[in-house]
């Protein structure tokens, strides 16, 4: 049987990057035993290229796709993207053309601005989002707060909440260890190194936290632009011996590292549903992290982990000190992350899902 062929628009598979990681896991899932899934890559992440060949690329690549949605007879393009400048003008192109091709389009929102804030500046330009965004088939968002907001910024529009999920079975595996009560706190953050994931704070927090009494490390794991900058940053700060920073680990390494974590900080300014805070929940770990995003959807405040106001080092030291002095309160969270991520955010029911959207868009005509 012929398989309809659906293909996914997204970064380089081996990057460091949470569309990377989402795009592993359909391709890993059932999702993959019922379409013929296509990967086509878009966008820096995994590219070593100059401003030429860059330029070249981005002139080149929407006739590329063009052609291997003629030759693959692809029935739907799925396209991951964000609501940022770069990636909105980058993939308006890519979606014209699979409009022009005929092709049912699938349009996947990870994270950035609501769609009302985005040109909130400009009546035109927020017009012409208005526009585009009508322009796919289905629009896919990660949070409720995003479906509310592209509900009613495109009311006409099908648009659906589907989050994200993981493969809870490879974090199952390894046992924790209860954290005691003597050893320092263990930090971990995961994901690329930019200033809009809020590690400037994070650190700012944990020093303020070793100045009223706490014990606290943290291991940065990850790459990014800022790296060179944060490592003056921490001696700065006189962190030095209590920031360790580690380049980007990926499968066993990468669950070792979040299982023999205490908790998870992630203090971004926004997010979608980061991959980096499901991991860390499959594994027990609970996190500090903003209320942003998708990121209240998983996690109740005192129950998972502690919820903090972005931009906060204060709000961050106050919780790294609550969590240092109650171990108790650290196992309680770290078992109920486990149980809300197997019970909620599983990759069988992710894929279960745009199983039925994939389906129901390839046995449709276009509208």
């Amino acid at each position: 049987m012929n398989r309809p062929v659906a293909i996914l628009l997204g970064p380089h598979r081996e990057a460091w990057s949470g569309v990377s990681t989402h795009l592993n896991l359909l391709f890993g899932s059932r999702l993959a035993d019922e379409f013929s899934l296509v990967h086509f890559q878009v966008g820096s992440e995994g590219r070593t290229e100059g401003a030429c060949a860059r330029l070249l690329r981005l002139l080149v690549s929407p006739f590329c796709l063009a052609l291997t949605i003629l030759t693959r007879r692809a029935a739907m393009v799925h396209l991951n993207t964000s609501l940022n400048a770069g990636a909105y003008w980058r993939d308006l192109a890519y979606l014209v053309v699979a409009r022009l091709c005929g092709v049912r389009v699938l349009y996947q929102v990870h994270g950035g601005a609501l769609p009302q804030q985005f040109f909130a500046r400009s009546r035109v330009l927020t017009a012409f989002l208005r526009r585009t965004l009508q322009m796919p088939d289905a629009i896919v968002v990660l949070a409720q707060a995003e479906l509310k907001a592209y509900r009613q910024f495109v009311p006409r529009q099908q648009v659906l909440a589907c989050p994200n999920g993981i493969d809870c079975a490879d974090y199952a595996k390894f046992v924790r260890v209860r954290s005691a009560t003597a050893a320092p706190l263990k930090l971990v953050y995961l994901g690329r190194l930019v200033r809009e994931k809020g590690l400037y704070d994070a650190l700012q927090g944990l020093k303020l936290a070793h100045a009223r009494g706490a014990s606290a490390q943290i291991v940065v794991v990850g790459s990014g632009p800022e790296e060179a900058r944060l490592r003056r940053f921490a001696q700065e700060l006189g962190l030095a011996a209590d920031v360790c920073f580690v380049k980007p680990a990926f499968g066993e390494s990468k669950i070792k590292l979040l299982s023999d974590a205490d908790v998870l900080i992630l203090a971004s300014y926004s997010e979608g549903l980061p991959y980096a805070l499901l991991e860390a929940m499959a594994a027990g770990t609970p996190a500090i992290t903003t209320c942003v995003g998708g990121i209240p959807d998983v996690v109740t405040d005192g129950v998972h982990g502690l919820l903090v106001p972005p931009r906060d080092p204060e709000a961050i030291a106050r919780a790294i000190g609550t969590l240092d002095a109650d171990r108790d309160l650290l196992a309680r969270m770290s078992a109920a992350c486990r149980s809300r991520i197997a019970g909620r955010y599983s990759l069988e029911r992710l894929a279960a899902e745009l199983r039925r959207l994939y389906a129901a868009m390839c046995g449709s005509p276009r509208h």
